[in-house]
């Protein structure tokens, strides 16, 4: 039976949200980030599952309106200083792939901060890509391989990535469209797919769940038979 040990999800759909009840689309963000309290405590409380990465922010997202973008960042940092009781009650380790280097000195030291404090947290491990793109991740990780004059192979490349934490076994995304928006490229090579009508502010736990069942029913071949 096929185990959910990592799963990644876009979450689309917050200022459709707000749009649709004739609110501004910050509201919409609002309103997602405390889904994200509700998804990572079911997430912490699943027997399997050991990875939760959530498309946060990605490196195009800087294309929108500069208010927007600035509430977004100035919501992050107040959701990390929020929820880290959230993380130390649920026992989650808080981890960020992405170039953060863009981003304020505040919000990059609340980041670590929070890294810093959860680092010993052993239930559930949520990454937040943050200022995130797959093709950018995998640019960044072949200048480090150079850099390392090491000999490259497929298997040494891992460590050149944002990330350590292994493949990913379930790719959700949220509010109807059906495409990856260049998120975790290399991970999701043989990812099971699920797109999901429901905007992210009205994605439940439920619904995770009735996913994560559907998912092991499906066949992973692996490229083979």
């Amino acid at each position: 039976m096929n185990r959910p040990r990592h799963i990644a999800i876009i979450m689309d759909g917050n200022g459709r949200w707000a749009q649709q009840r004739g609110w501004k689309r910050i509201k919409g963000h609002e309103k997602g980030a405390e889904v994200v309290r509700h998804i990572t405590t079911y997430c912490a409380n699943h027997p399997e599952i050991e990875v939760l990465t959530l498309y946060a922010f990605s490196t195009e997202n800087w294309k929108r309106p500069k208010m927007e973008v600035e509430f977004l960042m100035k919501l992050l940092d107040n959701w990390l200083q929020k929820e880290l009781p959230t993380y130390q009650k649920e026992n989650v380790r808080f981890e960020v792939i992405g170039d953060i280097s863009r981003f304020n000195k505040a919000l990059q030291e609340r980041i670590a901060y929070t890294k810093e404090m959860t680092k010993n947290n052993t239930k559930l491990t949520q990454v937040l890509a943050l200022n995130y793109g797959g093709r950018d991740e995998i640019v960044r990780a072949c200048r480090r391989a150079c850099a390392s004059g090491e000999e490259i192979s497929e298997e040494s490349f891992e460590k050149f990535m944002d990330s350590q934490l292994g493949d990913v076994d379930m790719l959700i995304r949220t509010g109807g469209e059906k495409r990856i928006s260049n998120f975790l490229l290399w991970r999701i090579a043989y990812a099971e797919l699920f797109f999901t009508d429901t905007l992210w502010p009205d994605f439940t736990p439920a619904e995770l769940a009735e996913l994560i069942e559907e998912f092991r029913s499906r066949h992973r071949r692996f490229g083979g038979i």
